[in-house]
């Protein structure tokens, strides 16, 4: 993506945790695969990463997710179908089903924390324990505050970028500032 200057602007927050997300994933399956579950694919993680030994409701996988259910459903038939996971009775109550992990998924979830873990080893390498340690828990707030957007009863406004703004003004020159901008700062933001 370019800036007005037709040089590439910095990554924002979506490009990044993209691009994090995506090579996480392709180093993850692919070793997996090396490692004996070459059917397992990215979109089965949002229920192998969740499972609990013992099963979990799909309602609870839902949540816990973010998916909706209907989704996890369908990801839950995959899993059935590929031996990774299977449905018993809730002893709690014998009208829901728990989804369990069979010792196939077993298998898969004890390589892939292994494998997540290597990386974040890695990672925790380059960047010493501290920068490590902090960025993982900035990574956290920003995907806790994320989370709580739809949580949220407060209609924020978004904060308005300047260059935005001066790319308006240059569009349309008698545009006058908003009415939220002291005079002193739309006349810097106006060259």
């Amino acid at each position: 993506m370019e800036n007005g200057a037709g040089e590439q602007a910095p990554p924002d927050l979506g490009m990044l945790v993209g691009q994090l997300m995506f090579s996480v994933q392709q180093e993850l399956f692919e070793t997996l695969a090396r490692q004996g579950h070459p059917h397992v694919r990215p979109r089965h993680g949002t229920v192998l990463a969740y499972l609990a030994p013992d099963g979990v409701r799909a309602t609870e996988l839902s949540r816990r997710s973010g998916q909706h259910k209907q989704i996890i459903g369908n990801i839950v038939d995959e899993l059935v179908e590929l031996g990774y996971v299977r449905r018993e009775p809730d002893p709690r109550d014998r009208r829901a089903k728990l989804i369990v992990p069979t010792e196939h998924g077993i298998d898969e979830i004890a390589k892939a924390h292994a494998i997540l873990a290597g990386i974040e080893r890695r990672h925790r390498r380059a960047l010493g324990e501290e920068a490590y340690a902090a960025f993982k828990n900035a990574f956290q707030e920003v995907a806790r505050l994320q989370r709580a957007w739809r949580r949220s009863t407060e209609e924020v406004p978004p904060q308005e970028d300047p260059s935005e703004r001066r790319s308006a003004e240059e569009a349309s020159p008698q545009a006058a500032p908003p009415r939220d901008v002291p005079p002193e700062a739309a006349a810097s933001a106006t060259g």
